[in-house]
């Protein structure tokens, strides 16, 4: 099987920046689409930037200019640097990715998440 990872989440100031990592693991044989997505308490969980295996990019509207998205295909690993943090970028943040595993077989893939919380 496969799974995701991430790291990276915790307590910044507002203002500051964190970089998340996402680690795939398991008998992957290529990733296709990796993203990350959000979920604040009391709202919907949203997508916040994605990449291709090519390197494609798509951005929120909210996190345009503050947010990069990019990942080592080599590695097997997304990476999601944010800068200019603000209150409402506190939620849990989780890794997608679209994984073919070793048997041809495509996994759309979640991890279990790590929380930002961006407070004084």
């Amino acid at each position: 099987q496969v799974q995701l990872v991430e790291s990276g989440g915790g307590l910044v100031q507002p203002g500051g920046s964190l970089r998340l990592s996402c680690a795939a693991s398991g008998s992957i044989f290529s990733i296709n689409a990796m993203g990350w997505y959000r979920q604040a308490p009391g709202k919907q969980r949203e997508l916040v930037a994605d990449i291709t295996s090519g390197g494609s990019t798509n951005y929120a509207d909210s996190v345009k200019g503050r947010f990069t998205i990019s990942r080592d295909n080599a590695k097997n690993t997304g990476y999601l640097e944010m800068n200019s943090l603000s209150p409402e970028d506190t939620a849990v943040y989780y890794c997608y990715a679209d994984i073919r595993t070793i048997a041809r077989v495509y996994l759309p893939t979640w991890g279990p998440g790590t929380q930002v919380t961006v407070s004084s």
